[in-house]
C-alpha cells in the first residue's frame, strides 16, 4: 500500500466515509469497508451512551468506536515505516487516455500505475502504448465520470460494452474510445465507439428515464455482489452529491458521577473498563509509566477505592433508566436541571437569565462553556438520503448499506470539543400557542407535506416520523439565530451546529422545548470562546431582536412569504429559502426541512401563527 493523500478524521464520517469516492489529484478512489482497515493504529473513543444506542441497532457484538488510523509524524522520516491510513482502491475501474481517448479497465494492462513514494499526490495511471504520444512522456489516464447506482446502495462501473452495442452481443475483445466534442461537457456531446465493429452511441442515451439499467447488485467497498436487486440502476456522474449520504449518530458526553473519584474514573474509562478485579488495578499501578494518564487517579486513591468506583460505574451503565436508543433524553434532563449537573473536563454549564426583552418566551439560557460530541458512522445510502426526514435514531435499516461484510464489531467515529448556548422555551407559552386555530391549520399542512414526501419515496406508513409544529418552531428559531450570531461570534456558518430537543407532553420523556447551538468544528476553532460570550442576557436579546427583524422581510419576498408546504413531495418547507432560513448541511439536523419563518414573526402573507409577535 502507498500513501495517496490526507483526510481529516471528521471527513471520514461526513464527507469521505466508507463506500464514498475520494477525488484524488490524478484519479478517483473508493474508501474500502471496515474489513480492510488496520485497527492497530486506531485510537478508541469512549462514549457509553453512543455505544449502547448503536448496539440496539446493530447488535451486541458492536462494542467499540475507533478514530480513523492516524500516521505518526516520525513515519515521514522512516522509509521502512508501514503504510498507515484508510485503505482505498481505484474506482471506477474504467479509465480514459487523455490524449487518444482510449477507454479500458485498470486490469486490462493498457494503463500502468506510476508511483512516487516522496510525492503521493503524483501517483497516477499513464497510457504507455498511446499511439499519439510519439515516443514522448506517456499521457495520463483519468477515471471516467459515469457510474451506475441504485436506491439500495449499490454502485458499479458503467456497462460500457453492453451500452455501446445497444444490448447486442458485445465484441470480445473490444477496443473502445470515448470522445468529447465541444467544451460544454454535455452528455449529448460525448460519443462512445467500439473500433472492433465500428458501432457508436451518444452518452445522452444513458440518461433516458424510459430505458433504465438493471442493477447488478455490486458493493465495491465490500467486494460483494448481491444478486436479484429489484431496483433500477440510474446513471450518475463521478462526484455527484447523491452518490453517498452518510447516516451518522451522535451523542454529547454527559457526566454522571458527582464525586471527584467518579469523574476521574469516567475520564479514564477507556483504560479501566476491562479491569476484572482489584489485582488488575494493582498491576496497573505498577505499570504507571505506560499509563501516565492514570497517575492523578492512583496518586490520590487506594486500589480498593478505585475498584469499588469501577464496579459502580459498570453497574450504573448496565442499569440505565432511559432506553439506550434515546440519546437526547439524558441530555435534556441535564440541560433542564443545570444546577444538579456534574462538571467534568468535557462538560461545564453556567446558568444565566433569559434574553433581555424576551423573558415571557424563554425559561432560561445555559452557557455551555465546555462540551464534547462523539459521532459514529452507522452506514450510508445512495441516490436518496434516509436521514433527511427523520433522526438517525429512528431511521429504518431497510436501505442502510453496511460498512462491513459481517456484522461490525466496531465503527469509525470522531469527536469534537467546543462550546455552545442552550435556550429553553417556556412550556406554558408554547402550549397556548399550539392550540391557536391558525397554528393547527399550519400543522395540518405540514403533515400533508410530510406524507407526500414519504409516499413519493415509497416509505410506509406515510405519516410515521412527523415531528409536529413544535419542532417547526424550534427549528426555525434555531436557523434564524444561527444565521445572526455567525455575524458576530467569529465562527463560520458551517462551524455552528444545532441540536433540537422537541417532544410533546404525551410523548416519552416529554415535554421538551429547547435548542442547543454549539461549535461543530473539530479543530482549534471550536474553542475560541466567541459563542459563549453572546449568551449574556443583553447580547443575546439584541441578537434575537435582529434575527426576528431579518425574518420579517426576505430578499425573495413576496414569493418566499407566499410559499406553503408542498403537497407533491418535493420538500417539507413553508416560508423559507436560501436568502432567509437555510443553513449549511453540516449545521442542520433536519436537512433544511420543517422550516417556516411565519411561525416566528408576522410576514407579508401570514399573520396569526407568529410565536414572538
Amino acid at each position: 500500500m502507498n500513501e495517496l493523500g490526507e483526510l481529516r478524521p471528521s471527513q471520514i464520517i461526513f464527507t469521505f466515509g466508507v463506500g464514498s469516492l475520494v477525488d484524488l489529484p490524478n484519479m478517483s478512489a473508493m474508501v474500502m469497508g471496515l474489513d480492510d482497515w488496520d485497527t492497530r493504529y486506531c485510537k478508541e473513543l469512549e462514549e457509553d451512551r453512543l455505544v449502547a444506542a448503536v448496539q440496539k441497532r446493530l447488535g451486541s457484538q458492536m462494542s467499540k468506536l475507533y478514530l480513523p488510523p492516524i500516521k505518526l509524524d516520525s513515519a515521514d522520516r522512516d522509509p521502512a515505516a508501514p503504510a498507515i491510513g484508510v485503505p482505498v482502491v481505484p474506482f471506477p475501474r474504467w479509465m480514459r487516455c487523455s490524449l487518444c481517448d482510449t477507454l479500458s479497465t485498470v486490469e486490462s494492462g493498457v494503463f500502468k500505475l506510476i508511483q512516487d513514494p516522496w510525492r503521493p499526490d503524483k501517483t497516477a495511471y499513464v497510457h504507455q502504448g498511446c499511439l499519439k504520444s510519439q515516443g514522448g512522456t506517456p499521457p495520463s489516464a483519468h477515471s471516467v465520470r459515469f457510474l451506475l447506482a441504485c436506491r439500495e446502495g449499490h454502485l458499479t462501473d458503467f456497462p460500457w460494452l453492453n451500452f455501446v452495442h445497444k444490448g447486442n452481443v458485445p465484441c470480445r475483445p473490444a477496443t473502445l474510445s470515448m470522445r468529447e466534442f465541444g467544451a460544454s461537457g454535455d452528455a449529448s456531446d460525448i460519443i462512445v465507439k467500439c473500433h472492433t465493429c465500428n458501432v457508436e452511441r451518444r452518452m445522452a442515451d444513458a440518461f433516458d428515464p424510459d430505458a433504465p439499467f438493471d442493477c447488478p447488485g455490486h458493493h465495491p467497498h465490500l467486494r460483494l455482489v448481491e444478486r436479484n436487486c429489484e431496483e433500477d440502476a440510474k446513471t450518475i456522474l463521478l462526484g455527484a452529491s447523491n452518490a453517498w449520504f452518510p447516516i451518522p449518530l451522535s451523542a454529547l458526553s454527559i457526566p454522571r458521577a458527582t464525586d471527584k473519584l467518579g469523574k476521574l474514573i469516567e475520564e479514564q474509562w477507556a483504560e479501566l473498563k476491562d479491569t476484572e478485579d482489584v489485582d488488575e488495578v494493582r498491576l496497573l499501578r505498577k505499570k504507571l509509566q505506560r499509563f501516565q494518564s492514570l497517575i492523578p487517579l492512583f496518586s490520590e486513591y487506594t486500589d480498593e477505592a478505585i475498584w469499588v468506583a469501577i464496579e459502580t460505574k459498570r453497574t450504573g451503565t448496565q442499569q440505565a433508566t432511559t432506553p439506550p436508543e434515546d440519546l437526547k433524553l439524558p441530555e435534556w434532563q441535564v440541560f433542564s436541571k443545570p444546577d444538579s449537573a456534574a462538571e467534568s473536563r468535557d462538560f461545564k454549564l453556567k446558568r444565566v437569565a433569559p434574553p433581555k426583552g424576551f423573558e415571557p418566551f424563554f425559561e432560561d439560557v445555559l452557557l455551555v462553556e465546555r462540551i464534547r460530541e462523539v459521532r459514529a458512522l452507522l452506514g450510508f445510502t445512495r441516490v436518496e438520503s434516509n436521514a433527511d426526514f427523520a433522526e438517525a435514531t429512528v431511521v429504518a435499516d431497510g436501505r442502510l448499506t453496511k460498512l462491513s461484510r459481517e456484522s461490525p464489531k466496531w465503527l469509525p467515529a470522531s469527536e469534537v470539543r467546543g462550546e455552545g448556548i442552550f435556550l429553553r422555551i417556556r412550556e406554558e407559552a408554547l402550549q397556548s400557542w399550539q392550540v391557536k386555530p391558525e397554528v393547527q391549520e399550519l400543522e395540518r399542512e405540514f403533515l400533508k407535506s410530510h406524507q407526500a414526501w414519504r409516499t413519493l419515496r415509497k416509505l410506509k406508513p406515510a405519516n410515521e416520523g412527523f415531528p409536529g409544529i413544535r419542532l417547526v418552531l424550534l427549528h426555525s428559531l434555531s436557523h434564524a439565530l444561527m444565521r445572526q450570531i455567525v455575524l458576530d461570534c467569529g465562527y463560520t456558518a458551517a462551524s455552528v451546529r444545532e441540536r433540537l430537543y422537541s417532544r410533546n407532553a404525551n410523548e416519552v420523556g416529554g415535554p421538551m422545548a429547547g435548542i442547543l447551538l454549539y461549535t461543530a468544528a473539530p479543530d482549534s476553532e471550536g474553542t475560541l470562546g466567541g459563542l459563549v460570550e453572546l449568551g449574556t442576557p443583553q447580547t443575546l436579546g439584541r441578537h434575537l431582536q435582529q434575527a426576528f427583524e431579518s425574518m420579517r422581510i426576505c430578499a425573495s419576498d413576496p414569493l418566499c412569504s407566499e410559499h406553503r408546504p408542498d403537497v407533491h413531495g418535493r420538500g417539507i418547507q413553508g416560508a423559507c429559502c436560501h436568502a432567509c432560513q437555510f443553513s449549511p448541511e453540516t449545521s442542520c439536523e433536519r436537512g433544511n426541512r420543517y422550516l417556516d419563518r411565519s411561525v416566528l414573526v408576522n410576514t407579508f402573507s401570514a399573520r396569526g401563527t407568529a410565536f414572538f409577535d
